[in-house]
């Protein structure tokens, strides 16, 4: 952003631009950058307060003037990223004993799942498949999990390594979007996720399954995208 910022200036277009991480921000070097201290993924602030958020974009407008570029400004109120608290929402009871307990936990979530897409009209899932096919995809990571060749596994279900990595962003986004239906309110930023990585099963089936294809030598194109880095532990 820094950089467009800079060919737009070179062309006669004030910019100004919203800073979530200083440190880029300071070497970027931005002719006008508002930094705010804010979760990552909400460059606006609290979700659904539009007042607050008309503050952000009044903070970084009122930069545009300014010509003693690189300008940083910090904007003077602070939000705690609450990632290490995930949601409290309750997991399906088991249904099926014939399942691995992760599938069967997918399943449960169907009806979670389909309130939160039913409200938006838009889901996340999408990339390999639709809703249908997670249980699958939840299936394959725990093959991989409890040792079986994840390059096997993959072509048995039609993927690559890139495809694998985007099963795992589709199943997270499947039960994030169960855990907002769940918890019935706006959760704090990366809060759903870490509820899917600390609390559920597939959760940890993933982890697994992320140190199973590490383990295997697979490309890092298969299991960088698996787990956050900040949910490997």
């Amino acid at each position: 952003m820094s950089a467009l910022a800079h060919v737009f200036e070179q062309a006669g277009i004030a910019t100004v631009g919203l800073s979530l991480v200083r440190g880029q921000a300071v070497s970027g070097r931005a002719p006008r950058m508002l930094h705010c201290q804010f979760p990552l993924g909400r460059p606006l602030g609290c979700p659904n307060d539009p007042v607050f958020q008309h503050r952000v974009l009044a903070a970084a407008f009122a930069l545009l003037p300014r010509t003693d570029a690189p300008v940083l400004v910090d904007f003077p109120e602070t939000i705690d990223d609450e990632a290490d608290s995930p949601l409290s929402c309750a997991l399906p009871p088991r249904r099926d004993a014939s399942l691995p307990v992760a599938v069967d936990e997918a399943i449960g979530l169907r009806p979670a799942y389909e309130r939160q897409r039913g409200r938006f009209g838009v889901t996340g899932v999408g990339r390999v498949g639709d809703a249908d096919r997670i249980a699958g995809l939840v299936a394959m990571f725990v093959r991989i999990a409890e040792g079986a060749p994840w390059s096997h596994v993959a072509v048995e279900a039609g993927l690559d390594a890139k495809g694998i990595a985007a099963a795992g962003l589709d199943v997270r986004a499947y039960y994030e979007e169960a855990a907002v239906a769940l918890a019935d309110h706006v959760p704090a930023a990366r809060q759903a996720e870490s509820w899917f990585f600390r609390v559920t099963e597939t959760g940890e089936v993933m982890r697994r399954a992320q140190k199973a294809i590490r383990a295997a030598d697979g490309p890092r194109d298969a299991w960088f995208r698996l787990v956050p880095v900040g949910q490997s532990g």
